[in-house]
C-alpha cells in the first residue's frame, strides 16, 4: 500500500499513509494534500508554499513565538486565554475554519489558533 503513495516532501520518508484527504508522514508528522501537490508540481515543477500572516501582517513560520492579542474564550469550562499570553514553537497547518496554527498554550495544552488573533514576537 505504501508503494503507491509518494514519499514525504519534508523528510523523504517512505512510510506515508492516508488520513482522509491528507497524506501523513509518521516519521516527521508532516501532513500534505497529494492531489494539490501533484497539480502544482505539474504547473511549476515544485509545490506551492503558502504564506500565513499574523494580525499585523508579519509572515509566520514554523517554530515562531507569538503572543495572543485579545482574550480568547476556551470551550469546556477552562476559562479564557488572556491577552499577552506567549505561545512558543508554533506549527503552521491547514486547519478548519481559519485555525491555521497548531500549538501548546501554557495552562491550556494543545490547541489550534487563528493567525488573526496572534502577533509574532521579534527574536
Amino acid at each position: 500500500m505504501t508503494d503507491s503513495l509518494p514519499p514525504c516532501p519534508a523528510c523523504s520518508g517512505i512510510y506515508a499513509y492516508e488520513m482522509g484527504a491528507l497524506l501523513v508522514c509518521p516519521e516527521c508528522g508532516h501532513e500534505w494534500n497529494a492531489s494539490a501537490e501533484d497539480a502544482s508540481a505539474a504547473e511549476n515543477g515544485a509545490p506551492e508554499e503558502r504564506e500565513i500572516r499574523d494580525a499585523v501582517g508579519n509572515v509566520l513560520s514554523d517554530g515562531d513565538t507569538v503572543t495572543v492579542i485579545r482574550d480568547l474564550k476556551v470551550g469546556g469550562g477552562q476559562g479564557s486565554i488572556k491577552v499577552g499570553t506567549k505561545v512558543r514553537g508554533i506549527r503552521l497547518v491547514d486547519g478548519v475554519n481559519g485555525h491555521d496554527i497548531d500549538c501548546k498554550v501554557p495552562g491550556f495544552g494543545a490547541m489550534q489558533l487563528k493567525s488573526s488573533v496572534v502577533k509574532r514576537v521579534a527574536d
